[in-house]
């Protein structure tokens, strides 16, 4: 069925009168939509954030539950930062994934690692500026600053345990349903990563109102210190940013390397 409808998101609905969607892409890279199927089904594991149930998946495209589009409440916001923090309980034994991701159109590298500082220096920070180095989008001084962060992350960022994380949380990807539950999608980049790095990503495009917070730092028993070390993390979807779409990225990766390279 994927093969016969166009590139972008579709409504379809099946014989016994089920609409579920159709995410149909022809170029996608290779793995791309078996990565997403991977971690909608790993974050529906835990039973915490509701995240779409795949029916079909192929290089073309993905099957999924319709969730519908709706309102998200007060109320809703709050289940859904508490229900992020159960999320972020789901510990691994190492950082990364047992498959590679996608982070937008950009490959993941989730090879295990014990070291969360080395796992998201060598496997997140150093292939994103190597590749915008490449193209001539950064020069030797960004790079220099962006190594010079790398070797200093453990005095940056306190260390923490893999958990399993979306990976690709901004609030666009905190779907409302059409019951105003909040749901996870696009789910490529799941993996064993930093719980922080996820709330951050949560504040670079927009957030969440802060009933969605406060539940969550309840739930979790931590603090909000993690915001003083919000453009650590967001680094690296800044660079995968400037990689993906351009220069106009590029003054908010430098204010970043100016700050801490």
């Amino acid at each position: 069925m994927l093969d016969r409808l166009s590139d972008g998101f579709h409504r379809v609905r099946l014989d016994e009168g089920r609409a579920v969607i159709a995410k149909v892409r022809r170029s996608a890279p290779p793995g791309f939509f078996a990565a997403e199927s991977r971690g909608l089904e790993a974050l529906a594991r835990t039973k915490t954030l509701r995240v779409p149930e795949v029916f079909a998946v192929d290089e073309l495209g993905l099957l999924i539950e319709d969730l519908g589009s709706g309102r998200a409440t007060p109320a809703d916001w709050e289940r859904a930062g508490a229900n992020l923090a159960r999320l972020h309980r789901h510990a691994g034994d190492s950082f990364g994934f047992d498959h590679d991701g996608w982070c937008g159109d950009s490959p993941q590298n989730n090879t295990h690692c014990a070291d969360g500082h080395v796992f998201f220096a060598e496997h997140r920070l150093r292939p994103q500026a190597a590749r915008a180095f490449a193209s001539g989008t950064l020069d030797g001084d960004d790079r220099a600053r962006i190594d010079r962060i790398c070797e200093r992350l453990p005095h940056l960022v306190p260390a923490a345990p893999p958990v399993l994380v979306h990976g690709d949380l901004w609030i666009g990807n905190l779907h409302t349903c059409a019951t105003g539950e909040l749901a996870l999608i696009d789910a490529g980049a799941v993996h064993y990563g930093w719980a922080e790095a996820d709330l951050a990503m949560l504040t670079l495009f927009g957030e969440p109102p802060p009933a969605f917070f406060g539940a969550y730092a309840s739930e979790s028993c931590n603090g909000d210190s993690w915001r003083e070390r919000t453009a650590l993390y967001n680094l690296y979807h800044l660079l995968n940013h400037l990689n993906l779409f351009g220069a106009s990225y590029l003054g908010a990766v430098r204010a970043v390397l100016r700050r801490y390279g």
